[in-house]
């Protein structure tokens, strides 16, 4: 005999089944393939992050010393992993101290789950302590934010926000959850199921016949691959499309979040350059531009109008991009291109005609790229010798990097990198073999790269995980390696010390070229000369991490040995501080090509 149950029984039965709120959260996390979570300890989220000790809910915590440390760390795992990181904030200080991260989340589109924990909903009217709106704070740099109305949305919010974050474009989503939600019995008959928008659409067939067309015999092309190639994995797309045009040249767009190309291709020119006229001058008579996954179009910091568009306006532009924001989003494009840029690309490329037959072959990439190499370290050799400091030029410690990386020293090599000043020399001396084993916030927020590294460590033991960063970025959050020795990660931190903000030094001069003004001295609040006890290799032991100093060129190579067989070895941390040179190149010598780097 069938007995049938009254609604009420069924409600009571989905609230045993689905058991708290907080029982509910793990399960959506569970269910995504989630199993760390990166956080700072706050009352409100206590629920949470002891939800982690329930063996059966396979998420660990990872606990950081500060937000914006936490949010970093979600951010490289998920890079990494391909699944969403998730952080768990407490409420308007957390949400505050994390901003920098959340923002360099949203500029590099990566798929960030944030959970705040706000204080009890029948308080919030009168303004308790340390709440706020917390959506207003968050939702500027989000896909979506929300604020939890009763336990019974916490499921239906869960399956959303994870839904939005991994949908294309990716990015950070923002739930907040008062507190007592979590400890409270909460319906959820989803059963921890999470939507998936298949990603891998093409774009309009007239468009794209368009966009062939176009491309097709242009003179002088130059192709701008942005993150959507590499968050698409399209190296190899990219390069057949290539294939079909005469003489291409191909540049990374600025401050890339991904490796967006081969480096090993002779074709690819690094990234554009972060200057306007410098910009103007690579897109100057070109027959055409395919601007393919672009998203960082006025990555600078100075402009002036009088001066020009970043790109001429007598350039033909084609888009490609998932986005339909950064298509055509501040210049005007004869086609634009809606669809998933790994999808789409082959379409493109299958109706364009071969070019004529090249002079030479492509086969002689990998010796054109080793002579190139081999030029540039006598360049910087000899730049090391005209240092006006007598300190070793950062592009130095990228050319030992890779002398160790032929050894065999760094297999799998993940770089994050947050010596700014330098990416150019570490983009092109190194090797990668995906998008995913280069990495930066592409927001320009300091302070990504520490945190980064600890959750691309936890995201692959197998990777040999690198990060290089200026000594003004290190003391953001040195608090990291706290972390790091706590978890027993094994990271290679080597810190690039200049005592200086070169990057703002370099500033600094293009508004004085482009405006002509001039500051009242010398600017020496530029300078970062320490006091006679910071010393990152001292500040880092405080925290249990070992390292060793840098001062000579000579002395890199073995070092950066030790550092990576101490790390491979022992699987845990080690700092190296490399005493660099604030010697600033001329604006003529500011990008890899150039033969001369530094002029005293």
């Amino acid at each position: 005999m069938t007995t049938t149950k009254s609604p009420e029984q069924r409600d009571v039965e989905t609230v045993v089944a689905a058991g708290l709120g907080r029982d509910v959260i793990f399960e959506y996390l569970r269910n995504a393939g989630v199993d760390q979570l990166f956080g700072v300890p706050g009352t409100n989220e206590v629920p949470i992050i002891d939800g982690t000790d329930v063996k059966s809910n396979l998420i660990s915590y990872v606990p950081c010393l500060h937000e914006n440390i936490a949010l970093g760390a979600a951010m490289g795992y998920a890079r990494l992993t391909g699944r969403p990181g998730v952080v768990e904030l407490h409420v308007t200080p957390g949400v505050g101290h994390a901003i920098g991260n959340l923002y360099n989340a949203a500029k590099s589109h990566i798929p960030v789950v944030v959970l705040c924990g706000q204080q009890h909903s029948d308080l919030l009217f009168q303004e308790p302590l340390l709440a706020s709106d917390l959506v207003r704070t968050a939702e500027q740099h989000t896909k979506w934010s929300y604020e939890v109305r009763g336990p019974d949305e916490i499921g239906p919010a869960m399956q959303r926000a994870l839904k939005v974050a991994l949908a294309p474009p990716q990015g950070p989503v923002f739930l907040s959850i008062p507190w007592e939600f979590t400890v409270q019995p909460a319906r959820d008959e989803g059963q921890g199921r999470v939507t998936r928008i298949a990603p891998g659409f093409i774009g309009d067939p007239t468009e794209v016949e368009r966009a062939a067309r176009i491309l097709s015999g242009a003179p002088d092309p130059v192709i701008v691959v942005g993150d959507g190639v590499g968050a698409a994995d399209a190296w190899a797309e990219v390069s057949a499309l290539a294939d079909k045009l005469v003489n291409p040249r191909i540049y990374s767009e600025p401050l890339s979040s991904f490796m967006n190309y081969d480096t090993a291709d002779s074709r690819w020119r690094g990234e554009l350059p972060a200057f306007q006229e410098k910009m103007r001058q690579v897109f100057e008579g070109a027959g055409v531009a395919f601007l393919c996954g672009f998203n960082a179009q006025a990555q600078l910091v100075v402009f002036n109008w009088a001066r020009g568009q970043l790109i001429p306006p007598d350039v033909p532009l084609v888009y490609l991009h998932n986005d339909p924001w950064q298509l055509g989003k501040n210049f005007y494009g004869e086609a634009a291109i809606l669809g998933d840029i790994k999808a789409t690309l082959p379409r493109i490329t299958a109706l364009m005609p071969d070019p004529p037959a090249p002079d030479g072959s492509r086969a002689s990439d990998d010796a054109t790229r080793k002579r190139d190499r081999e030029r540039r370290a006598a360049v910087v050799a000899k730049a090391a010798s005209l240092s006006t400091d007598g300190r070793i030029p950062g592009e130095a410690v990228a050319v030992a990097l890779r002398e160790v990386q032929d050894k065999g020293l760094a297999p799998n090599l993940t770089l994050v990198n947050e010596a700014v000043s330098d990416s150019g020399a570490f983009q092109k001396h190194l090797r990668f073999d995906t998008p995913t084993s280069y990495f930066v916030g592409q927001g320009g927020s300091l302070g990504y790269s520490m945190p980064a590294a600890l959750g691309t460590a936890l995201a692959d033991g197998d990777r040999t995980v690198v990060n290089v960063v200026g000594d003004g970025s290190a003391l953001f959050y040195p608090q990291c390696w706290w972390t790091a020795d706590k978890l027993d990660l094994a990271i290679l931190f080597v810190v690039l010390n200049n005592q200086a903000y070169k990057t703002l030094i370099i500033g600094l001069e293009e508004v004085e070229r482009s405006y002509g003004w001039y500051p009242t001295g010398p600017a020496g609040y530029l300078r970062l000369p320490p006091p006679p006890d910071l010393d990152f290799v001292q500040l880092a032991a405080g925290y249990g991490i070992t390292g060793e100093h840098v001062t000579v060129a000579a002395e890199l190579e073995a070092a950066l040995t030790r550092g990576l067989e101490h790390v491979r070895g022992n699987r845990r941390s080690y700092v190296i501080e490399v005493a660099t040179t604030a010697d600033v190149p001329s604006p003529e010598a500011r990008t890899w090509f150039d033969e001369v780097v530094v002029v005293p």
